[in-house]
């Protein structure tokens, strides 16, 4: 079962702020494609607050049938089309796995991956991450950098797979927060806000092979 043209769907948006991750937008959708949802852009209701989306964004959503039952997927942000209103391309789910149970986390997983990161032409360094998603990651770096919440970085993440191989994910980071941690090092909270649909896909690979790997241990 997917949701149809002109149902509400309900959403929550991938971030390393948990308190953002927890925020319900509502939307409809608007239009389907083969592929794609076209939904209208998602509204705050409680405010009136419209919520701006970015390419490659992770999207926990679900939207409800007639007997009241929430359904839940996971998608992505495609891109956007502009008609008489705009609209958000998401990635239409593959009805199996629409599920009653919501799971939000599906996409995010702890890890320590190396992570080049760009400020300016003057100021690049490396940091670890210790948790990677489709919508941001998390990372520590030395306290020395002057990271702060706005920044954009432009950022080289080192990702290994199962089979042995070695890739590279390239992409722009917002900093959603900074925390100092004990030992003199911050710790750097971050979505993405630019991001291709393919490079997006090489950490979504990488987070379901660790998957695995978790339920096998």
């Amino acid at each position: 079962m997917l949701p149809k043209v002109n149902q509400f769907l309900y959403l929550q948006v991938a971030s390393s702020d948990e308190e953002e991750a927890n925020i319900e937008y509502k939307s409809r959708v608007s239009d389907e494609q083969e592929d794609e949802l076209l939904i209208d852009i998602p509204i705050l209701e409680r405010t009136g607050r419209y919520k701006r989306l970015f390419l490659g964004d992770e999207l926990s959503a679900y939207f409800m049938t007639g007997d009241g039952v929430k359904h839940y997927f996971n998608s992505h942000v495609l891109g956007f089309k502009e008609d008489v209103v705009k609209m958000i391309r998401i990635r239409k789910p593959d009805p199996q796995t629409i599920t009653k149970v919501q799971r939000r986390h599906f996409l995010r997983v702890a890890a320590e991956l190396e992570l080049a990161i760009k400020m300016s032409e003057q100021v690049r360094f490396i940091g670890v991450t210790d948790d990677v998603g489709g919508g941001g990651i998390s990372f520590l770096a030395d306290g020395k950098w002057p990271i702060t919440e706005g920044t954009t970085l432009d950022c080289w993440l080192l990702v290994p797979y199962r089979n042995g191989s070695l890739d590279h994910a390239q992409f722009k980071a917002e900093v959603v927060r900074v925390k100092r941690t004990e030992t003199g090092k911050v710790q750097v909270m971050a979505k993405f806000s630019g991001i291709t649909d393919g490079e997006r896909q090489k950490i979504i690979r990488f987070c379901f092979e660790r998957q695995l790997d978790i339920r096998k241990s």
